[in-house]
Parts: structure tokens; sequence; C-alpha cells
């Protein structure tokens, strides 16, 4: 059955860009190990705005980050020395671990024009046993992803385990994450063996229950449920969930199983304790001081 229906809420970056923001929700801060959601465009940008847009160099612990392009380009640095051009159809996965920072620009004027932007970034936390892990990047280009088509349907396992579909993108606990399109009339299952599933309206909408659902929307079902979703125009999803980690705590760019744990990491940003990228450490996002959203990550709030 289905167990909440989540709105997207705008959420502005502090920096010219605004997301709808899907995860973490008071009513349901997790689905699977997947802690945050964002969906950032489409957007078209012009040059001069381009340098305003960018996320300076900024702070994680404890969870993987997942950067999922539809269109555009954004290139990423971090406290590693990788920098990375991601593009459409990459799975881009960052691993926090004990600490990392990471900075994403958009340096390409041709990647921003004609409502080219369209992003989907969502945070997988870890477990217990890996969350102080060695941080570390992996690209996975498209060609590495597995797609599987059949009547009305295409979709592409970004990373985890669904509808027999695996591929090589490191995960640290059982999870599926797919982008999957279908076209008008089509009937569409999710996957199952799973506890926890949620469906993200990106484009298009669907029709579940005697109920149709839009764009920004994210339907969360209980495990054993069996829904049949049916799209109602052309429509772009994107399926997320897998197996509980238990209590997280997240605060800004943080996150960890122990509140002392996000104490010590907003000590060690403010420290100089957590590098900065080698490429890009001209500025960084300093720790907020209140609730004020800055530039790089969620509004600094503590959940349980």
């Amino acid at each position: 059955m289905l167990d909440i229906t989540i709105e997207a809420r705008t959420a502005s970056l502090g920096n010219g860009l605004s997301v709808r923001r899907i995860l973490p929700f008071r009513l349901r801060r997790m689905v699977g190990p997947f802690i945050f959601m964002d969906h950032a465009g489409p957007l078209a940008v012009a040059p001069e705005q381009m340098p305003a847009m960018d996320v300076l160099p900024h702070p994680h612990i404890g969870l993987s980050t997942v950067s999922y392009l539809f269109g555009g380009q954004v290139t990423h640095r971090d406290s590693l020395g990788v920098e990375q051009t991601i593009r459409p159809g990459e799975v881009n996965w960052m691993t926090a671990g004990r600490g990392i920072a990471h900075s994403e620009r958009f340096e390409d004027p041709a990647a921003l024009a004609g409502n080219a932007l369209e992003m989907i970034q969502t945070w997988v936390a870890l477990p217990e046993a890996d969350e102080e892990t060695a941080p570390a990047f992996d690209n996975y280009p498209p060609g590495q992803l597995p797609v599987f088509t059949d009547t009305g349907v295409w979709m592409r396992l970004i990373a985890g385990g669904a509808y027999g579909l695996k591929n090589g993108v490191k995960t640290h606990s059982p999870l599926f994450y797919l982008h999957v399109v279908l076209e008008p009339g089509t009937r569409f299952s999710l996957p199952s063996g799973h506890s926890e599933r949620g469906v993200y309206v990106a484009k298009g909408s669907i029709e579940t229950g005697g109920r149709q659902y839009a764009p920004g929307q994210l339907l969360v079902f209980t495990k054993g449920a069996d829904p049949v979703l049916v799209a109602k125009a052309p429509t772009t999803l994107m399926l997320l969930g897998g197996e509980p980690l238990g209590e997280r705590y997240i605060w800004w760019n943080f996150v960890s199983s122990r509140r002392e744990r996000i104490e010590q990491a907003k000590a060690d940003w403010q420290a100089g304790r957590i590098a900065l990228p080698p490429h890009d450490n001209a500025q960084f996002v300093p720790l907020p001081q209140d609730r004020t959203r800055p530039a790089g990550g969620p509004a600094p709030e503590a959940l349980s």
C-alpha cells in the first residue's frame, strides 16, 4: 500500500540556484538508505550568471553523494584531488566516509543554454560499520550501466539491483536506484524484495490506486505492496529504496548515527581539519552559525 506522498519543496541554494527538495521530509526522513534528494532544473542560465551558481568547497561525512544528470554539465573537484566533469547518464558516486570536501562548478556556457541543466542529487547514508571509511570518488560512464527496454519502457540501473539487473557501482548496503522512462499508457510495477520503495515523478504523470500524481511528488510504498503504475503522459521516474539503516542525524552536510560525531565534524570543518580540494581551495563555505541556508547543502538541522 501507499505509505506516504511527499511533495517537493522549493529550496534556495543561496547562489541563484533553486531546487525541488524531496528528502529529508519531517514525516519521512529516509527511504531505505536514501536520506536526501534534490531535483535541480531544467534551467537556462546566462553566461554572466554562471559564477554565482557555483557551489563552493564544502564538507561531508557519513554518506555517499550520488549525482545524476538529465542534461547539462557540472565540474566536480574534491579533496582527494579528483577533478571530474559530470555528464548526463553517468553515475558519480562520492563516498565521504570520515570526511571529504568538494565543489560543484558550472564552467561550460553551452551546457547551460536552452534549459539544458537538469540533475538529481541524492545522499545515501552509510551503515554504521562504514561511516568512518576512507573517502573515495568513482565515475561510472553510461556504458557500464545496464539498460532494459520493452514496449513503452526504457530504464537504466543507476546502482544496486532490481528487475534482475545489476552493475558494478560500489554500494555499502542493499539498495536500488533506477532512471525509468515510460510512454503514455504503459503499465509498470515496482521491484520486489526491498523493504522500502519510492517512486519520484520527475516529468509527466502516473496513476495508481485511482489517483493521479504529478512532477515533484515522491510516492513511498510499504513492503509487500504490488502497485501498478500507469503512465498518463510521457513520464520520467526515479525509483529508489532498499533496506533501512536505523536512526540517523543530519545537520547541514553531515550525516551520522551519532550526534557527537556531527559535533566533531562541525569543529573539524571550522578548524580546517577537513582538507579543501587542492585545485579549488581559494574559497569555501563557512560553517553555518544559524538556520540560514548557505551554499553547498541543506539548512542546518538535527534530525533523529
